[in-house]
This record gives C-alpha cells, structure tokens and sequence, in this order.
C-alpha cells in the first residue's frame, strides 16, 4: 500500500538501524560496500539506516543482505517500526496486517526487534 501525504493514521515502515562491525581492510570496505547498496550513512550517530515498507520482492533482498552482512561481517541489525517520515513516499504497512500485529506485540516488549528469536 502506498500512502498519500494526507493518510498517514494508523500506517508505520519498519527502519533498520545497522552499527558497521569494525575489520581489517579489505574486510571492512567489503562491509561498507554492502550496506551502501541498502542503506544510508548517518554520521551523526554513525549508523546505517533503511527503510522497509512492504515485504515484496525488494524488500525482501534488503533483509537477505542486511543478514548477509550480520553473518559474514558481524554487523548488528536492529528493526523497529516507526512512523511513515513526512518525505516517504513508498509502500507502508497498515496497523490492521497481520505483520503489524506480530512487530507490535513484540516492540510492546521491550525489546529490540531484531534480537528477538521467533518461534
């Protein structure tokens, strides 16, 4: 679904927070080349930052590389659902999917969605 400027009640995108595993070089740009082709840089905190606002094909390759690099480079990955930021203009999740159910009732936890093992 995606959303107008004027409909954005009760829509959220998930937002990947990625900390950058320190490595010897070549390592550590192979690393950076990764997340640079899903992410942005944000220097002020010295993260990476993606959003995802539908489980399609696309983005389902961002989660795969973003699993990739947590595997092969030990990145840490974060994913929290937040609301629709004013300059998005991609698919959204709606608050009545059943995805939206599962993120919210483990985001009510407490704790970080990307650490938490789902069975």
């Amino acid at each position: 679904m995606t959303i107008s400027p004027n409909s954005r009640e009760n829509v959220w995108v998930l937002e990947a927070t990625i900390w950058a595993a320190r490595a010897a070089e070549p390592h550590w740009q192979e690393q950076l080349n990764t997340l640079g082709s899903v992410a942005a840089y944000d220097p002020k905190t010295q993260t990476w930052r993606a959003r995802l606002g539908a489980l399609d094909l696309a983005g389902l390759e961002m989660l795969q590389i973003l699993l990739d690099a947590a595997g092969t480079h030990g990145t840490e990955v974060r994913l929290v659902p937040v609301a629709v930021p004013p300059q998005w203009n991609g698919p959204v999740f709606t608050a009545d999917s059943e995805l939206a159910a599962v993120l919210e009732a483990k985001a009510d936890e407490g704790r970080a969605l990307g650490q938490l093992h789902l069975v």
